[in-house]
């Protein structure tokens, strides 16, 4: 593992509504979101001007047989201050997705 002095990962499992802390949420259950995906936190980091670098082949150290992607993104401020900014754009982001969905009729 590389060294990261002003840098900090992100992990999508941080966000997933479907995680227990215990398997790696970092946020409140009201604040998550539902799978998110590793481009959706890149583009909620970009949103928020952080540069960042994507890793599409990680494998998150708790789960090890799954590849979710990593995130890397400057440290600005303490870690849990940006998780929380990017959960706030996630979830903008994911309302704007399903508004342009279109509405299936049966």
């Amino acid at each position: 593992m590389r060294k990261l002095n002003d840098k900090i990962i992100i992990w999508p499992v941080y966000f997933d509504q479907n995680r227990s802390r215990r398997e790696g949420r970092r946020i409140a259950k009201g604040q998550a979101v539902l799978f998110p995906k590793i481009v959706e936190i890149k583009e909620a980091a970009e949103r928020l001007g952080l540069p960042n670098e994507i890793n599409l082949e990680a494998h998150y150290p708790k789960m090890p047989w799954v590849k979710m992607g990593r995130l890397i993104v400057e440290k600005r401020e303490a870690k849990e201050v940006i998780i929380k900014k990017l959960s706030k754009q996630l979830i903008k982001i994911k309302n704007q997705q399903a508004s342009e969905q279109p509405v299936r009729r049966k």
